[in-house]
């Protein structure tokens, strides 16, 4: 999966054959902000888990905390305990 990161528009984007997936963030402090999923709702759920897992080891290598801010990523992190330790500390969920 290529993933490109569109810093002008603050967004992680792939394409797939129904269209532009997106995820929308903010950086502050080390932290990166999960702020929006935006994509068509048609499309295979197994493709945004396997999008999300992507941006999340991205930020891993880029030694970022990771604060899901929106309801498809706090589901997200509940199903994968794995990337839990990516939270910052005081954030539970």
């Amino acid at each position: 999966m290529e993933i490109k990161d569109n810093e002008l528009l603050r967004q992680f984007e792939i394409i797939t054959d129904t269209g532009l997936v997106a995820i929308e963030y903010s950086i502050q402090e080390r932290k990166l902000f999960l702020t929006k999923f935006c994509s068509n709702n048609n499309e295979d759920e197994e493709l945004h888990n396997e999008f999300i897992k992507t941006v999340l080891e991205l930020a891993q290598e880029r030694k970022l905390k990771v604060v899901p801010t929106h309801a498809k990523f706090i589901s997200f992190f509940r199903k994968n305990r794995k990337f839990q330790e990516m939270l910052p500390p005081g954030i539970k969920i």
